[in-house]
């Protein structure tokens, strides 16, 4: 499992139930937009301190953004 995948899948999804787009996401959490579209597209390598953050900014656990579903087992 990638995990870069699996939280750019989970981050995705959380935003958009969220109904934020990633430029919404990016002025209220700081991060860039192309780092957040990189981040959903499981480019990029978040760091546990980045994961924290875009959860506190999102509303949920940090847990969420790691949590696994069924299409990724």
């Amino acid at each position: 499992m990638d995990m870069r995948k699996l939280v750019g899948r989970n981050l995705a999804r959380l935003r958009r139930e969220k109904g934020l787009t990633q430029e919404e996401l990016a002025l209220r959490s700081g991060f860039s937009q192309q780092y957040l579209s990189g981040l959903e597209n499981g480019r990029r390598n978040p760091t546990i301190v980045t994961i924290h953050e875009l959860a506190m900014t999102l509303g949920v656990s940090h847990l969420d953004l790691l949590a696994i579903d069924k299409d990724s087992r």
